[in-house]
């Protein structure tokens, strides 16, 4: 089973890691406790939006990349989409055309 905390943890440590910042650093940025931000890494925590918000404000990394990135990791956990293919987040040009036409 997919644990949405678990992805967002992972997600938000990765991006930490490849910043090469300590949890220690990001946690006094976002004036969260250093313990508690640490559960949140583990999946350990389920994290409140303003939480959020304020861990990827510290890592200045923008809260729909991170969304973006769980739904990509979450779908692929589901076999939705294969892990490592990208499904565009925006509509064929062609495409538009015809569904604009046909409304």
């Amino acid at each position: 089973m997919v644990l949405l905390r678990q992805e967002i943890g992972d997600v938000l440590r990765d991006a930490r890691r490849q910043q090469g910042r300590t949890l220690r650093e990001v946690s006094s940025v976002a004036r969260v406790s250093l313990g508690y931000l640490s559960e949140v890494e583990r999946g350990q925590k389920e994290a409140s939006s303003e939480l959020l918000a304020s861990i990827c404000g510290a890592l200045a990394v923008p809260l729909s990349s991170v969304l973006h990135e769980v739904s990509e990791r979450v779908a692929a956990a589901e076999n939705i989409v294969p892990a490592g293919v990208r499904v565009p987040d925006t509509v064929p040009d062609g495409l538009a055309d015809e569904l604009a036409g046909a409304a």
